[in-house]
């Protein structure tokens, strides 16, 4: 059990990457009400799952409350740190609001979604350590820890997907959920985006000047976006399972880490 808990007194500091410090905190400002969402739609599902799925169902859920329970405190201290979140948490909720409008299902297909995004930024995250360079403003242990939970759970969502499917053709499952991701990817990258201009502007970087920045940060160096395109890609493949990529080493990998630390 992994119920941890991480820093929560961030100030801006003098020499931090600004535009890392904005990403990560749009980023961060959308996981609360996010992972509300995903639990939602999972649990929506679970009635008449095989009883190994249903635990793992139980087991999504405690993970994602914890990670609800830290980023709303990594949020609080953003704000604290002398950021104005309004906007931003007010376009999250519009949007949280506008999926969870939808049908069951259709909630379920945005989540396999996100929950992809999700992965592949946690095997990005843990593969290459210089990615959760978080511009100073948060703890890179946070990122690291909800990483590797992500990876450990990231085909729960999708087998839920294909519990609550089971009646569908496979050229119908595979249409749908290509669909929303394609629908859901444009959403997440604009409004991302959005909030970290949102921002950068709070620290003085406005207009091209802070979009040319954040388009380096984010497909330059670390470029974050540029190293996942091609797992996101794999997602429109017909049969595509989260787990087709086995990357349970990066967990252990992280656990051996935290065991010396704690000798």
């Amino acid at each position: 059990m992994r119920d941890l808990r991480f820093a929560r007194d961030l100030r801006r500091e003098e020499g931090v990457d600004p535009v890392a410090a904005a990403w990560f905190s749009a980023l961060s400002a959308s996981f609360p009400r996010g992972e509300a969402m995903f639990i939602a739609a999972v649990k929506a599902f679970r009635e008449g799952a095989p009883p190994a799925l249903a635990a793992e169902i139980r087991e999504f859920v405690r993970q994602e409350v914890n990670h609800s329970r830290e980023h709303l405190a990594f949020n609080r201290a953003v704000a604290a740190a002398g950021y104005d979140m309004r906007e931003i948490d007010a376009s999250v909720n519009r949007l949280v609001d506008l999926a969870m409008s939808r049908p069951p299902i259709v909630q379920l297909a945005v989540t396999i979604a996100l929950e992809h995004f999700t992965a592949v930024f946690a095997h990005e995250f843990l593969k290459n350590p210089a990615s959760l360079a978080t511009g100073g403003i948060g703890d890179p242990a946070m990122w690291a820890w909800h990483s590797v939970e992500e990876i450990e759970h990231k085909g729960v969502a999708y087998d839920t997907w294909l519990h609550a499917t089971r009646d569908w053709s496979d050229g119908k499952r595979w249409r749908v959920r290509c669909l929303l991701m394609l629908v859901v990817s444009r959403r997440f990258l604009v409004n991302r985006s959005t909030d970290a201009l949102r921002l950068l502007e709070q620290d003085g970087i406005t207009g091209l000047r802070a979009k040319w920045r954040l388009a380096k940060y984010l497909f330059g160096k670390p470029g974050i976006l540029r190293r996942i395109f091609p797992s996101w890609l794999g997602y429109f493949r017909p049969g595509f399972h989260p787990w087709d990529h086995d990357d349970r080493h990066l967990i252990a990998a992280w656990e051996r880490e935290q065991a010396a630390v704690a000798a």
